[in-house]
Formats: C-alpha cells, structure tokens, sequence
C-alpha cells in the first residue's frame, strides 16, 4: 500500500459519474491511499448524484454537493475550503493515475514536507512548460519572465492534476466564480504571479495520469474555434495579443 499521509485527494466533479468512478478504481488498482477523499459536485444531475453516493460506501470519500451549477471556480472553493490536511492533490474526474505515479508522488511529496518554498507541483501537462531549471528527482522549477514569447508561458499555474499547498486559498485568493472554467484558470494564473507563487514541473510530465474522455461522457467545456486555430495568421495574432493582455492582466488586474 501506499499511504499519503497529510494528503487530502480532492476531486471536481460534474455530470461524469462514470469517469469518476473510473479514477476512484485506478488509485484503487495502485494501491493509493490518503488522509481523506473529498469529492466536490457541481450540481450534477439526480442520476450522476445517485452513483456518487452509491460509490460512497466502497471509497469512503466525503461528498460536497450543490443545489445548481455554478461553474468549476465555485467547485473549487468548496472543495479547498473543507480540506483539512496540510497538503492537496487535486485532480479532475476525467483523470486516472499510471503505475508511475506512487513512486514519483511520494517524491513530490517529500520536496513540499522537506523544501517548504514551493507552492505548487505540476504533475501533467499538455505540453511542457517552456523555461525550467533542473531541481532534482525528475523535477524541474518553472522560470517566469515577463517578456518571455512562448505562449505555454501562460500556463505557469494549471488546474491540471497538482500536488499544493492546502493554504493556497489563503495566498492567492478563491477562485473566480462563474460559467467560464477558461477564465477562471486564466485568473488563477495571474493571482500566483502576482503573488510571487513558485513552482516545480515534473519532467516526464505525462507519465504519471492519462486524461480520458469518452464519447458517453465528453469534456463539458469547447474552446472557441479562433482559440485553437492552427490557421498561421491567426496564431500569430493570438500570440502578440496573449503577450499584452498577460502582462497588462499582471501588472493593473486586481
């Protein structure tokens, strides 16, 4: 068994009942255990609710729900507010982990016990992030400079699976609360720099979680063509404009 003491896993959850289950099984299949399981539920329908709480007696995990949506920010805070240990894994429910992560998350959690400066540590990623310093055990500290060009930049912080301190509310604020998940985690990103927020990056950055979404429960949220867009022009527009808006945002957004 692997038991992660001082380590609340915290769970976002919303109309992908199946998914989660899914994840519960495969730190299940891993042998992973924590001081406690909070499922936070963002108004998910009655037939979702109801495998939730059939999954309760098997998992042991406490429940947080909501009588509406009210959007993953909202989610979030309750979820963070009701945790009780030093430490946070958060994941979100169309995650599971890998037989690589027990290993490495015991490392990432012994540099947060034994190494009390960083925040945050990343532990998936889509790409990696652009400008990192070699730290030790597969890890790596993001660099932030303003006036760096790469776009992955932006994502300094990310509400991809990450280990955090349990404080994190209380130094870089709640969440934005409202229907967009994108700007929500937009203005996460700017509250941790503005708030000198530091961080490691796990190198072997999509070994530890696979994200799955199925054609029964697909991803909840759809970016804007023009956000995607591989179209030369329109990427390159959409780089100058990430680079003012960003460090505007930095600077004067409070």
């Amino acid at each position: 068994m692997h038991h992660f003491q001082q380590v609340t896993l915290l769970i976002t959850h919303y109309n992908r009942s199946n998914s989660l289950k899914r994840l519960l099984e495969a730190f299940k299949e891993q042998k992973c255990s924590f001081e406690e399981v909070v499922i936070s539920d963002d108004g998910s329908k009655p037939e979702h609710l109801n495998v939730l709480k059939a999954l309760q007696s098997e998992y042991k995990f406490r429940l947080i729900t909501s009588e509406k949506n009210k959007g993953l920010g909202n989610n979030i805070n309750k979820g963070q507010e009701s945790v009780k240990t030093s430490f946070t894994l958060y994941v979100q429910e169309d995650f599971r982990p890998t037989a690589n992560f027990p290993e490495h998350f015991q490392d990432a959690l012994e540099i947060m016990q034994n190494d009390t400066q960083w925040d945050i540590i990343r532990l998936y990623a889509y790409g990696a992030y652009p400008y990192l310093k070699p730290y030790g055990k597969g890890f790596s500290e993001m660099v932030f400079n303003h006036w760096n060009l790469k776009a992955a930049k932006l994502h300094y912080y990310s509400d991809h699976p990450h280990l955090r301190k349990s404080n994190f509310l209380e130094k870089f604020g709640r969440y934005a609360e409202g229907p967009n998940p994108v700007r929500t985690e937009y203005l996460k990103c700017v509250a941790f720099i503005q708030k000198k927020g530091r961080g490691l990056f796990y190198n072997d950055y999509k070994s530890l979680f696979i994200q799955e979404n199925s054609s029964t429960e697909p991803s909840t949220w759809q970016k804007k063509s023009w956000k995607t867009s591989k179209n030369p022009v329109v990427a390159f527009g959409r780089s100058i404009y990430r680079q003012l808006k960003y460090n505007y945002d930095i600077n004067f957004l409070k």
